[in-house]
């Protein structure tokens, strides 16, 4: 190991796409617990149920620095709500169909745009972006 002491700028490639699993497998399991609690405990659990998703996305974001941190816990979210969401032929279902599971859908999806374009986050030591600075 050379005395630089410095970590490299990004992390290897096999680690970052082991994030991204993780973060795809965390976002399965927001959206179960999600639809579980916002049915539950309907008032409160769909605002618990909402700040768990706003939560992971943006930490994902945070935690990876690119909007694919938010792409993938959102695909995982998006998937498992939905395939609790389907019903069977027989019309079992987890969702009643009223509006706080409606509300549940369209909000989480929202949130995952939202961290999803927000800025890019500054790079530890990089420049202002600045010209002529």
């Amino acid at each position: 190991m050379s005395g630089s002491g410095a970590w490299p700028a990004r992390p290897p490639k096999a680690v970052r796409i082991a994030a991204y699993i993780g973060l795809a497998v965390l976002g399965v399991a927001v959206g179960a617990a999600g639809s579980l609690v916002q049915a539950a405990w309907f008032p409160l659990g769909l605002l618990l149920a909402l700040l768990g998703a706003a939560a992971l996305f943006y930490g994902g974001l945070r935690a990876t620095g690119t909007q694919l941190g938010v792409v993938a816990p959102a695909a995982g979210w998006v998937a498992s709500v939905l395939l609790l969401s389907a019903g069977r032929p027989e019309g079992d279902g987890l969702f009643a169909g009223g509006l706080g599971e409606i509300v549940f859908l369209f909000g989480g999806t929202a949130l995952a745009v939202m961290c999803a374009t927000m800025t890019r986050l500054p790079q530890p030591g990089g420049s202002s972006g600045r010209l002529g600075t």
